[in-house]
């Protein structure tokens, strides 16, 4: 006996296509001109199939980027930030990683393209922030306190601050493209920044 479709599975599928197809189209034209029959037209599905789901196209994009992050952290095999005592070491094993996604061409145009978007979106980068940034970040700031709180850094080391004075300069590089973003370079920001943070905590 033929069973019949599978609708939670269609459904699945055609989410999953609207997002890819966000995700593509935001790469090749741009926020601005980036328009929901755009994305219903390369995802092979009907307008209104997306305003079911989304408010908007920046609604579909937030959740586009999610799925970006989630795909990008499955093919490197994350399994959440490592902790094997040596903390130079842990953030150097995350930052590399990092890195790699930065220069994966699969990853590079529709990342700039949301970071854009979500500068030109108050509203888009606000939940972007939330939904995205702060949850990664928390990651840092866990295993940053765990490193205090085993007598790594100072008591008085601001979690918050270390955390963007080591992502800081890998975003800017990125960014504005002003030199290639390297494990060599990645390495000598976390050296950089723990030694820092080790000064100023002890002075």
């Amino acid at each position: 006996m033929t069973k019949p479709p599978d609708p939670a599975r269609r459904s699945d599928r055609s989410r999953r296509a609207i997002l890819d197809a966000a995700l593509a189209l935001v790469g090749e034209v741009g926020y601005n001109r980036l328009t929901v029959e755009a994305i219903a037209a390369r995802a092979g599905v009907g307008k209104q199939t997306i305003y079911r789901w989304w408010p908007s196209k920046a609604a579909v994009l937030l959740d586009a980027s999610l799925a970006l992050s989630g795909d990008a952290g499955a093919e490197s095999g994350w399994t959440g930030f490592p902790d094997t005592g040596d903390l130079a070491a842990d953030l150097k094993y995350v930052l590399r990683a990092t890195v790699d996604e930065f220069n994966d061409e699969k990853y590079e145009a529709p990342a700039r393209a949301l970071t854009a978007a979500g500068a030109a979106d108050p509203e888009l980068g606000a939940r972007f922030t939330e939904r995205v940034l702060e949850p990664q970040l928390a990651l840092y700031e866990a295993r940053l306190r765990t490193a205090r709180d085993a007598g790594q850094l100072a008591p008085e080391t601001d979690l918050r601050l270390t955390v963007e004075m080591l992502l800081g300069p890998l975003t800017y590089r990125w960014l504005l493209r002003t030199a290639p973003l390297t494990h060599a370079y990645t390495d000598a920001v976390v050296d950089g920044v723990l030694a820092g943070v080790a000064k100023v905590t002890a002075g």
